[in-house]
């Protein structure tokens, strides 16, 4: 039999509008500057690190939010 954690499965709804805003607002800065970002991200050089950054910061926040939307939603794993 399982055991209980003893934990009371707090909602993490605070985190979850965080990180859904700080998303959208990544969203929204990238395609209102979209022709910087393609310009910039273009060069080469030094500039190639930019797009690599770009969906590592993208990929975590996104990440995150999703994490905690389905947290929010009661949707976790199953522990063994």
């Amino acid at each position: 039999m399982a055991k209980s954690s003893g934990k009371t499965g707090k909602k993490p709804y605070v985190k979850t509008a965080l990180f859904g805003i700080v998303s959208l607002a990544l969203y929204v800065a990238v395609f209102t500057n979209e022709s910087f970002v393609r310009e910039t991200w273009a060069k080469g050089g030094v500039y190639a690190v930019l797009p690599l950054a770009t969906v590592f910061v993208f990929s975590f926040v996104h990440g995150s939010f999703a994490n905690h939307l389905m947290t929010s939603l009661g949707l976790v794993a199953k522990k063994h």
